[in-house]
C-alpha cells in the first residue's frame, strides 16, 4: 500500500516550523516582526504575480474569483472558518487575535500553488519526492515567519497539507489524466491571486481582502478551465 510520505513530512515540518515561529515571536519586538512582516508581503506579491503568469487565460481566473466571492458569501464560509478557529483558539486558550488569520493564511499559502500539485503526483506515481521535499524547506521558513505573528492558528495549517496532498498522491493515477495543464494552470493562477491577497493583507491595507470568503474560486477554477480548455 502506497504510504504518502511527502505529505506526512511536509505536514510535520509545516508544524515543527510553526511551533519554532512562536518560540522566536516572544524574542523578535513588534517593530522588527512588522518589518518581516511586510517585506513577507512584498515577496508573496511576487510570488503571486509569477503564479499569475502561468496562465494564458486570465478571462477565467477572473471568473473564477468573482464566483468564488459570491459563493463564499452565499456560504458564510468566511463566519463558519471563523467559528472553526475561535474554538480551537478557545481550546488553546490562545491569546492571539490573528488565530483564525494564521490559520486560514497559512493553509492557503502552503497548500496553493503548482508544487503541491506536481510533488505530490510525482510521489503517486513513483517518479521520487524531490519537488516536494523542495517545497516543504520553502513551507518550513515561510511559517516560521507567520507563526511568529500570528500564533498557534498556523501550526493547524499541518492538517490541510497532510489531507490535501495525501489525497492528491493517493489518488494520483486516478486524477492526473482528468487534471489538463490547461486546469492545473489556471488552478495555480487562482491560487497566485490569493496569495496576492495575502501579500497586500500583510502590508496593512485596509480594509483587509477577505480571502477565507474567496476559498471557492479555487474550484470554479477547476470547473472553469475544464468547461473551456
Amino acid at each position: 500500500m502506497l504510504v504518502p510520505w511527502g505529505a506526512i513530512i511536509n505536514a510535520a515540518v509545516v508544524a515543527v516550523g510553526a511551533s519554532l515561529g512562536l518560540i522566536l515571536g516572544n524574542f523578535i519586538s513588534e517593530r522588527i516582526r512588522t518589518l518581516i512582516f511586510q517585506l513577507f508581503g512584498l515577496c508573496l506579491l511576487a510570488v503571486g504575480l509569477d503564479m499569475v503568469g502561468h496562465s494564458s487565460k486570465l478571462i477565467l481566473v477572473i471568473l473564477a474569483c468573482a464566483l468564488g466571492a459570491i459563493t463564499g458569501e452565499l456560504l458564510k464560509l468566511s463566519y463558519r472558518l471563523e467559528r472553526i478557529g475561535d474554538t480551537l483558539k478557545k481550546a488553546l486558550k490562545s491569546p492571539n487575535p490573528h488565530f483564525t488569520e494564521g490559520l486560514v493564511d497559512s493553509s492557503v499559502i502552503v497548500c496553493v500553488g503548482a508544487m503541491a500539485i506536481i510533488g505530490s503526483f510525482e510521489e503517486g506515481l513513483g517518479q521520487g519526492r524531490n519537488t516536494v521535499l523542495t517545497k516543504t524547506l520553502l513551507d518550513f521558513f515561510s511559517v516560521i515567519i507567520l507563526a511568529s505573528r500570528n500564533g498557534a492558528g498556523v501550526v493547524f495549517s499541518a492538517v490541510p497539507v497532510l489531507v490535501y496532498q495525501g489525497a492528491l498522491t493517493l489518488l494520483a493515477s486516478s486524477i492526473q489524466p482528468f487534471l489538463t495543464p490547461s486546469i492545473e494552470a489556471c488552478l495555480t493562477a487562482t491560487g497566485g491571486v490569493l496569495v496576492m491577497g495575502i501579500g497586500v493583507n500583510f502590508l496593512g491595507v485596509k480594509p483587509p481582502v477577505p480571502i477565507s470568503s474567496a476559498l471557492p474560486a479555487l474550484l470554479w477554477a477547476v470547473a472553469l478551465s475544464a468547461v473551456f480548455p
